[in-house]
């Protein structure tokens, strides 16, 4: 069903050194396809619970995020819908909600989407600094290429272009 509802959603602190490869991904990812019917692609940044209606009216999720998985730093990291976290904890302040417990309130209310993936990289370094380590930044591409072939797979006809291959100037066909 290419006419559902479709979220893309970058989420970290640009701020915060590789927390912020979601942003960034989902940044590239607009600037590139442009408008795509049936796909909102959102800067998610830190914005905690503000996101729940975005996510609870989503058919589809994918979100881009840095993701501790213990794998290599720069590693490309994929979580299905069941593996992705979702839990509510005591809080010394309402102003420390993540997005694992945007997801779990979603999850109580019975309005988590029912197709949800989690794409992410292996950060390097998770620290006040501005801009994504060397090793996350060149892991980029990887996680684009992911987020495609999953926008592919749920029936987006996405437009992507193929670094491998040179396209005439002007012509709008592949060589």
């Amino acid at each position: 069903m290419v006419n559902a509802r479709t979220v893309v959603l970058g989420v970290g602190s640009p701020l915060m050194g590789d927390d912020g490869v979601g942003v960034a991904a989902a940044d590239r990812l607009r600037r590139t396809l442009g408008p795509l019917p049936g796909v909102a692609v959102l800067d998610g940044g830190t914005w905690g619970m503000q996101l729940l209606p975005e996510i609870e009216d989503a058919e589809r999720l994918l979100v881009l995020d840095a993701i501790y998985d213990g794998q290599v730093p720069g590693t490309v990291v994929r979580l299905e819908k069941e593996e992705i976290p979702r839990l509510l904890y005591q809080k010394v302040s309402p102003h420390q909600i993540d997005l694992r417990e945007v997801f779990a309130v979603a999850e109580l209310r019975g309005t988590f989407p029912p197709e949800a993936v989690a794409l992410g990289v292996e950060p390097e370094a998770v620290e006040l600094q501005d801009g994504l380590s060397a090793t996350v930044e060149a892991a980029l591409p990887g996680l684009l290429a992911a987020a495609v072939e999953q926008l592919r797979a749920w029936g987006h006809a996405v437009e992507w272009p193929d670094p491998t291959r040179a396209r005439p100037r002007g012509s709008g066909t592949d060589a």
